[in-house]
C-alpha cells in the first residue's frame, strides 16, 4: 500500500507518517513548501516528500492530516489530483472555552462535508490517536474506522492496524465520525485533568 499524509509536516501527519513507515509502509509526505515535505520526509524515513498535488498522484489512500480548520479548503484545492482515490480524515472541529474542549458547532461532521468536495470515497478514523503517543511506538488501545465504501473502509482499517497496539475496528458509517470526530475533546479533556495520553479500547468484542 502507498500512502499520501498530506498536512505529514505537522505534529500529527508527521509522527502517522514515521509511524507507517516504520511498519514497511510506502509513505509520502506532502505539504504546500515542498522543500519542508522532503526535509521533514527525510526525518520521518518516509519514501519521499513532494507539494500536496504530486504527493496525492499513484497512491493507494491519502490521508488528509492538516489541522480542522484548513481541512475543507485543503480537499478542496486538491481534488481534481485526488480524482478517485479514497481519503482518510482524521482531524476534528473543537472549540475551546473556560469549561473545558467542546466538539464543533457543525452538525454534520468534517468527514462528511469533505465527502461534498471530491470525487473519491471518504472515511474517517484515528481520532483517539495522539501525535505524541504515536511518536513514541504504536499507541496502546484500539483505532475506529467508519465509511460508506467497503473498499476504501479496508484500505484505512489496514493503516490503521499498523499504528496501534490493539485492533483496527470498523465503527460504521461515515455519519459514525460525528461521533468520532466529538470523541476527540473527551479525550483532550481527560488528558487535561489527568495528566495522561488517553485512548480508547472497545471490550466485549470477539
Amino acid at each position: 500500500m502507498k500512502v499520501a499524509v498530506i498536512g505529514g509536516t505537522g505534529d500529527f501527519g508527521l509522527a502517522l507518517a514515521a509511524r507507517l513507515a516504520g511498519a514497511g509502509v510506502e509513505v509520502v509526505i506532502g505539504s504546500r513548501d515542498a522543500a519542508r515535505a522532503e526535509e521533514k520526509a527525510r526525518e520521518a524515513g518516509a519514501g519521499g516528500g513532494a507539494a500536496n498535488e504530486d504527493a496525492v498522484r499513484g497512491i493507494d489512500l491519502a490521508v488528509l492530516a492538516t489541522k480542522a480548520e484548513a481541512a475543507l479548503d485543503t480537499a478542496r484545492a486538491l481534488a481534481d489530483a485526488l480524482g478517485p482515490t479514497p481519503l482518510l480524515s482524521v482531524a476534528s472541529e473543537l472549540r475551546f472555552a473556560g469549561g473545558g474542549v467542546f466538539p464543533g458547532e457543525q452538525s454534520r461532521s468534517l468527514a462528511e462535508r469533505t465527502q461534498e468536495l471530491v470525487r473519491g470515497p471518504v472515511v474517517a478514523g484515528l481520532h483517539s490517536l495522539a501525535a505524541a503517543t504515536l511518536a513514541r511506538g504504536p499507541a496502546d488501545g484500539d483505532a475506529l474506522v467508519c465509511g460508506d465504501d467497503a473498499d476504501a473502509k479496508a484500505l484505512a482499517l489496514e493503516l490503521a492496524k499498523k499504528v496501534v497496539a490493539g485492533r483496527a475496528l470498523d465503527a460504521g458509517p461515515l455519519a459514525s465520525a460525528r461521533a468520532l470526530e466529538g470523541m476527540t475533546a473527551v479525550i483532550v479533556n481527560l488528558n487535561k485533568r489527568y495528566k495522561g495520553h488517553a485512548g480508547v479500547r472497545i471490550t466485549g468484542l470477539p
